[in-house]
Formats: structure tokens, sequence, C-alpha cells
């Protein structure tokens, strides 16, 4: 089944959020989204019941192998193209929000090359430094 933007969203909140801490629960989610109560409860629903996400009897939310997948791809995808809108000269609060909006819409070939470009002025910025 194929996920949705918003589902896309909360799973890389709930990655993002895992990072700092063991027990994400879904106040964390909401408060780091902006989003009420019972957006936040309805939506943990769906992702528990699409297999996404586990919630345990105290609360807190874990990912699934699926969810976990798929949080890495979109955080990956709005790193580098935050990264990518920074280096062409776009401020970094601009180019987080946008970001945010292209890494639910950009396909796999775009990001790819977008991705290896990057790697590339990131290699030969640091391969001139180096001499």
């Amino acid at each position: 089944m194929a996920i949705h933007e918003s589902g896309q969203m909360y799973l890389e909140t709930i990655y993002i959020l895992s990072q700092d801490s063991a027990f994400v629960r879904a106040i964390d989610v909401g408060e780091q989204l902006g989003f009420t109560k019972p957006s936040v409860s309805r939506a943990m629903s769906i992702l528990k019941k699409d297999g996404y996400v586990n919630v345990d009897a105290d609360g807190a939310i874990t990912l699934t192998e699926t969810g976990l997948a798929i949080a890495k791809t979109m955080y990956t995808r709005h790193t580098v193209l935050s990264q990518m809108l920074m280096e062409l000269g776009v401020d970094e609060k601009t180019a987080t929000e946008d970001a945010c909006r292209i890494e639910h819409v950009i396909s796999e070939k775009s990001f790819a090359a977008v991705q290896a470009h990057l790697e590339q002025v990131t290699k030969m910025r640091e391969d001139a430094h180096g001499q």
C-alpha cells in the first residue's frame, strides 16, 4: 500500500524524535508537527493498522521495519535536498521548507541525480581544500 505525504511526514518525525529519545509519544509528534492530539491519534491509528508503527501499552511509538525504511528515505531526501538548495545560495530556512515539500514528490531518478551532483561538488571542494 502506498503511503501518503502526511504519513511520510509522521514517519520521518518519529524517526527524528527517536534519535534523541528512546520513548516517542504521540504528544511529542504532535508538538513537533504542530498538529492537534485528535489528528495525531487518527494518524497513529492508520499507521499502526497499515504496519508502519507499533504503539505499546505505555504509548511509546516505534517504527516497524517498513516504517523505518520509509522514514530514513524521507530524512535522507530532506537532508540532501536542503543541502543542495543551500549550495545554490538559498537561505537555510527557505531551503529546509522547500526541501520538505520537494522530498515527497521528487522521483527516485531525479533524487539520485541531485544526490550524485551534491556528492561530486562536496568531493571537489574537499579535494581543493586538501591540496
